[in-house]
């Protein structure tokens, strides 16, 4: 029999995160007047349910993380009301299925396997570091030049005993981040945000949720980014790197969907340098390191 310590309710999550929109949204972004006598930041209850279409009682209920029942044309039209882009969007509605009766049982989400097809696809991208990363944005897989480029983290004392590497682990737990990272804050709220949109698509997940309760705990900068409720689904741009052989590197990378067994969903990451800048020249000179080692048998005859 399920115990009431195995469930997990996500309805602080959904009225932290409709609060937090609420509060950023200014008034004259929708069209209202903006006023002195205004007591909170953003726009109130009442405002945004006139926007939505829907009365101020049934969207002050809906705030305080009463949403499993509500219909998708009703979600569409409160996110349309706090001008969600469209990750928010997302997330708003991963909460609202997640908040149904038969999704609140807690579980221990499986590791899904790789298959070796995978592995062989990123092991021959030489000259591209390329991984795959789960839901909670642990390595799974990687190829030589993506462990060469991010040694810091593989070699790290946050990946040493725990069998793969993590990146909101390394982020927040090691010091030397801040100095492999050249733009540490903007890539810890990116990391922060992706764990968010993870958590709103499974808030059930045991061991994510040991994850963010580890990083809440021993680390206040990670309380404060999680605490702000940002999200991020699509996961892409310029990544600068401090690499303590071949110095600065200017990436860009691509997050794709990587569909696998089991709706287990995992993203593979490539990175590529800019055609004809240093950048490439460094990162020419990792993968020369990495490169294979032509045998020195001599072939049978």
């Amino acid at each position: 029999m399920e115990s009431p310590r195995d469930r997990t309710d996500n309805r602080s999550d959904i009225r932290d995160f409709l609060t937090s929109r609420r509060a950023k949204l200014a008034p004259e972004r929708v069209g209202l007047p903006t006023s002195r006598r205004r007591r909170v930041p953003g726009l109130r209850r009442e405002e945004v349910a006139a926007l939505a279409g829907v009365s101020t009682e049934w969207y002050t209920r809906l705030e305080r993380g009463h949403i499993g029942g509500v219909s998708e044309d009703v979600l569409e039209a409160v996110a349309q009301a706090l001008l969600l882009d469209e990750d928010e969007r997302i997330y708003l509605f991963d909460l609202a299925r997640a908040a149904r009766p038969a999704r609140r049982r807690s579980h221990r989400r499986k590791d899904v396997e790789i298959p070796p097809s995978v592995q062989w696809m990123v092991d021959s991208m030489t000259m591209a570091p390329a991984f795959v990363r789960s839901g909670r944005l642990d390595i799974v897989a990687s190829n030589a030049l993506c462990r060469a480029l991010y040694s810091p983290m593989f070699d790290s004392d946050t990946t040493a005993d725990r069998g793969c590497a993590n990146f909101p682990r390394y982020f927040f737990l090691d010091p030397g981040s801040s100095h492999f990272f050249v733009d540490w804050e903007e890539g810890a709220r990116a990391t922060v945000a992706v764990l968010r949109a993870e958590a709103g698509r499974d808030p059930h997940d045991r061991a994510l949720r040991e994850l963010v309760g580890e990083l809440s705990t021993l680390s206040p900068e990670f309380r404060t980014m999680w605490a702000s409720h940002d999200v991020r689904i699509h996961h892409e741009g310029v990544k600068r790197l401090d690499h303590p052989e071949v110095g600065r590197l200017e990436l860009a990378f691509r997050s794709l969907n990587l569909p696998l067994a089991q709706r287990a969903v995992h993203d593979l990451t490539v990175y590529a340098a800019e055609p004809g800048t240093p950048s490439e020249d460094r990162l020419k000179l990792l993968a020369s390191w990495t490169a294979p080692r032509p045998s020195t048998t001599e072939p049978l005859r």
